[in-house]
């Protein structure tokens, strides 16, 4: 169709052929743009899943999106078929509540941490317990694997950020913090960076080689909750007690746009293009990051803990406080 066009503005307007090759630009960004307005997938409730015994603190699917893992104030942590919704395995070990889980990139492992004070590194497809790491952690709030699944970092309540060798289990290096715990923190899609959202109301961004604290976001006014990396790495988003949801430029670390909302848990969409949030007020909303403008709200009348999007960007799936997870496709 673009080529059509470009054939007749050619022959009415003999225009030169190395602009209207800018024009197929233009054309382009401009049905991206309106497409992302209009024809957004419309996401109903598919499924719900039932095990946990308390409220879900994580969910986070594998890298192929066949699994979802879910931890959980009832000790345990659980895998999931995603198509079936069945309960594939169980992890048990932790003696206190479990704050985050987190598959590594190959799917085969996954990595939980807990405030019993451990990171525990687990099989799969066994259910076994690999590893444990204890170096007078305290709480342990949040845990991720880098993208070559070669390191762990870590949050405590210590206000320590760690890195980990996810081999050996030793402790490569504490990243620059501040004298503030972290409620999240995770690597950047390109491994270079670590973003960290504490609970002193700023953001912080380290260099993974270096340790050394590269920039620090200070526009919250309230506990930030999470901070989330887009899939360039050019972009955070963040949601804080404050009622705010903020993106943010990386390079310039210029804040880019505020929206007023009571967030639990936020998230870009793979494709960059979309965020999503939930909240304790039941629902889930979509928002395109061009226009800033709310494309979709699901609504389920329970409250929302947390959440994550398929790899392909086909489901969400969103954890209650109720004990509950919900996919949506």
């Amino acid at each position: 169709m673009i080529k059509v066009v470009n054939q007749h503005w050619i022959r009415i307007l003999h225009i030169k052929f190395g602009w209207v090759q800018d024009f197929d630009k233009i054309v382009f960004k401009y049905v991206k743009y309106y497409f992302y307005i209009y024809f957004v997938k419309s996401f109903q409730l598919l499924k719900v899943l039932k095990g946990h015994k308390d409220r879900v603190t994580r969910v986070r699917f594998s890298s192929d999106g066949s699994k979802l893992i879910s931890s959980s104030l009832d000790q345990i942590v659980r895998i999931w078929d995603v198509v079936s919704g069945r309960q594939i395995q169980t992890f048990k070990g932790h003696s206190d509540r479990v704050n985050s889980a987190n598959f590594s990139p190959d799917g085969n492992t996954a990595v939980t941490c807990s405030s019993d004070g451990t990171i525990r590194l687990w099989d799969v497809k066994s259910g076994r317990e690999l590893m444990k790491f204890e170096e007078n952690l305290n709480s342990v709030f949040d845990v991720n694997f880098s993208p070559d699944g070669k390191s762990i970092v870590s949050s405590s309540s210590d206000r320590k950020i760690r890195l980990w060798d996810a081999n050996s289990g030793k402790e490569i290096k504490k990243l620059v913090c501040r004298l503030s715990a972290a409620s999240s923190v995770e690597f950047s899609p390109d491994g270079k960076m670590v973003v960290t959202a504490f609970e002193d109301a700023t953001i912080g961004l380290s260099d993974v080689k270096s340790g050394e604290r590269l920039k620090e976001l200070k526009l919250h006014f309230f506990i930030v909750l999470c901070a989330r990396f887009s899939p360039d790495s050019q972009f955070i988003v963040s949601c804080s007690r404050d009622n705010t949801i903020r993106i943010w430029n990386v390079n310039s670390g210029k804040l880019l746009k505020i929206l007023w909302k009571n967030v639990e848990d936020v998230t870009f969409f793979p494709d960059g293009q979309i965020i999503v949030s939930c909240s304790s007020d039941g629902t889930i909303r979509l928002w395109n990051v061009k226009t800033w403008s709310e494309i979709q709200r699901l609504e389920n009348y329970q409250s929302l803990t947390c959440l994550d999007v398929s790899p392909d960007g086909a489901l969400i799936a969103s954890g209650t406080n109720n004990a509950t997870i919900q996919i949506w496709g």
